[in-house]
């Protein structure tokens, strides 16, 4: 298991397709209450989103979310103590958005178009 801490990166997308779920640790704290942890929290399920991963969330200041591959919520409000508990399944493979997207991959598949067109029009 892979423990990410900087969900805001795309590198983090990129090592999630490979993930069996994302397990995101954070300190939100120092976001007060303004509406960065829930930025936060935003982009770490848009990342478990994009990979088709359940994604377990866990923060100091109270903002916890369980994210199952099947898209069910269980979340605790921010700055209350508690406990959260649910089931998430493993996955394996890649969704097509993280197969298709993967900006390490993405030039072959520009440069396999351009060639197609270069030849079609020779």
């Amino acid at each position: 298991m892979r423990f990410v801490t900087k969900s805001l990166l795309r590198m983090v997308a990129i090592d999630a397709a490979n993930a069996d779920l994302i397990v995101n640790i954070s300190n939100d704290t120092w976001f007060g209450r303004s509406i960065g942890p829930m930025q936060h929290l935003q982009i770490a399920r848009m990342r478990a989103l994009e990979n088709g991963r359940s994604l377990l969330r866990g923060t100091n200041n109270g903002l916890r979310q369980l994210l199952s591959r099947r898209k069910r919520v269980s979340q605790l409000p921010q700055f209350e103590q508690g406990v959260l508990m649910g089931e998430v399944m493993a996955m394996v493979g890649p969704t097509p958005y993280s197969r298709w997207l993967d900006p390490r991959r993405l030039h072959q598949h520009v440069l396999i178009a351009v060639a197609g067109v270069v030849r079609y029009r020779s």
